[in-house]
């Protein structure tokens, strides 16, 4: 079996109070996040209403994304995330294997499995 990349959409909304702690929490994720081994994407996009953002992450295997999930992004920022914002969607595409699975679960992800396509 050919490994396939694994990515997660999440989307959130964030009060106007909460906003520049948002920024703050998002910037500090960003640069964890680009250090990790693997990670290919790991992209922020706002709404014109500057209160729905978008996090769109990419990870070259399944390994890459539980390296993610057990580091200092999700156990040390995500909560801090989760304190100023509230998540409106997460989506996982690709298998995360099993560990990331059951915690995305718990962040109520629906998964959709690889089918078809073309992975460069």
């Amino acid at each position: 079996m050919v490994e396939q990349v694994v990515r997660l959409t999440v989307n959130l909304t964030v009060d106007a109070a909460h906003l520049e702690a948002f920024k703050s929490i998002a910037e500090t994720m960003t640069e964890i996040s680009k250090a990790e081994p693997g990670t290919l994407g790991y992209e922020w996009f706002a709404h014109a209403d500057g209160k729905r953002f978008r996090l769109v992450e990419t990870y070259v295997n399944a390994a890459a994304v539980e390296a993610h999930f057990m580091g200092p992004a999700v156990q040390q920022w995500v909560p801090k995330l989760a304190a100023v914002c509230a998540v409106d969607g997460f989506e996982v595409y690709g298998d995360p294997g099993p560990k990331v699975t059951e915690m995305a679960a718990g962040f109520g992800a629906v998964s959709y499995k690889y089918w078809l396509g073309i992975n460069r």
